[in-house]
């Protein structure tokens, strides 16, 4: 799959984006709010994974960004996960959301989609970026997952539903 922004390359993962990716997923910033950071090897090992389930963000050929989405499991078809990360240089420019926003696009106009979800234990930025794709609050599952300390964690959940069907 290939998406094009007015900015952005939304594309498959390459083996060759590990240096870039390892710049995302190596920050322990940027992964504040996800799991701890990874190393290279980490990162290699993940990949196989990363390649069935996510999209390389691209700007001027460079991944800057991570955007999960993919089929939730144990769910109908047609309701999606949908996730980004983006590098700390690149935050703050309007590009998670002009990424996020091409694949609800696609999600609905070319797959047909039913629904989009988003969940995140950072309601502050993950959910106002979700709530600025359309996406509504539909949930907080209070003391649901755990932080990177250990310490339990509220889990927000947004979603957005195919107005077109």
């Amino acid at each position: 799959m290939q998406l094009q922004t007015k900015r952005l390359v939304i594309r498959d993962y390459r083996d060759s984006d590990i240096p870039d990716m390892l710049e995302i997923f190596g920050d322990s910033l940027v992964m504040e709010f996800c799991e701890p950071p990874y190393d290279e090897a980490r990162l290699r090992k993940a990949l196989p994974l990363l390649k069935k389930v996510s999209y390389a963000v691209t700007l001027d050929g460079k991944v800057i960004g991570h955007a999960l989405f993919k089929q939730l499991p144990m769910e109908e078809d047609g309701i999606y996960e949908i996730g980004w990360i983006f590098g700390r240089k690149y935050w703050g420019r309007g590009y998670a959301y002009e990424a996020a926003q091409a694949l609800v696009d696609y999600g609905f106009r070319q797959l047909h989609l039913h629904k989009i979800c988003a969940e995140t234990v950072d309601p502050a930025k993950s959910g106002g970026l979700a709530q600025r794709l359309g996406m509504e609050p539909e949930g907080r599952f209070r003391a649901h997952t755990r932080d990177l300390t250990g310490a339990w964690a509220d889990l927000f959940w947004y979603a957005i539903v195919n107005s077109e069907e």
